[in-house]
């Protein structure tokens, strides 16, 4: 298991990183679930890390990702896993997941419990962490916590739903993100786009002040997937 001073040293490799081109965590959701083991290994030198959706099925449609599965899938790669915990009550299994090897867990602000107690939580356990926001979330609402976290997710899409379609507000949603991080913590704070993470609209999000995002079919329904990943780490900072 990483320890946490590892972990901050991965998190100022990606900082350093996104100065330069975008980043990519890659959403298990969209392997091949019969064979997450041999995806994860085929994709760990070319993704920057690894997204695992957890559901409860209450806050978000269906169930995902159980924190045993993702201790079994620990030992296979150096890279950093990241889980976005699309829960109810995430308080009630905190502990489960970082037991399991999680190195970031992102809570939704719409979840129930203390979220800044939350967060504080996951830090004094030695992982990084983030705060999500659904599609209709008012930005604004991501103020509270800049301050107490690592990465900041928003979503473009719907939770738990595959195949939709983004619409235009998703670009807004980012640029007003990025005025939000920079006049906050500038430097300090990731901002990942999930959601209809598609070839045509990966470079708007990324102008729009996106520093990663998280692409599940883009790469893994493509026959050439270095290619994939190769066309996402193409875009570059001007």
């Amino acid at each position: 298991m990483r320890s946490p001073a590892s972990r901050l040293d991965e998190l100022e490799r990606l900082h350093s990183l996104s100065g330069q081109r975008l980043l990519v965590d890659l959403s298990m959701w969209s392997a091949d679930l019969a064979r997450l083991g041999d995806e994860l290994v085929r994709t760990s030198d070319a993704t920057d890390l690894f997204h695992f959706d957890v559901s409860d099925g209450r806050f978000a449609p269906g169930l995902l990702f159980f924190p045993d599965l993702i201790a079994a899938l620990r030992p296979l790669t150096p890279r950093l896993f990241h889980a976005h915990l699309m829960m109810e009550n995430p308080a009630a299994h905190l502990d489960t997941f970082i037991r399991a090897g999680v190195d970031i867990l992102t809570l939704h602000a719409e979840s129930a419990g203390d979220i800044p107690a939350l967060l504080g939580r996951i830090r004094t356990a030695g992982c990084l962490c983030g705060i999500a926001l659904r599609e209709d979330t008012p930005v604004s609402s991501l103020t509270p916590s800049l301050s107490l976290v690592d990465l900041v997710l928003l979503m473009g899409t719907p939770l738990g739903i595959k195949g939709c379609e983004g619409g235009a507000e998703a670009m807004e949603r980012i640029q007003a993100a990025r005025s939000l991080i920079d006049a906050a913590m500038p430097g300090q704070v990731l901002l990942t786009a999930d959601g209809a993470i598609r070839s045509h609209t990966v470079p708007g999000l990324y102008a729009a002040g996106a520093d990663m995002v998280t692409p599940g079919s883009l790469v893994f329904r493509n026959p050439d997937m270095r290619a994939a990943f190769a066309s996402l780490h193409g875009l570059r900072r001007n």
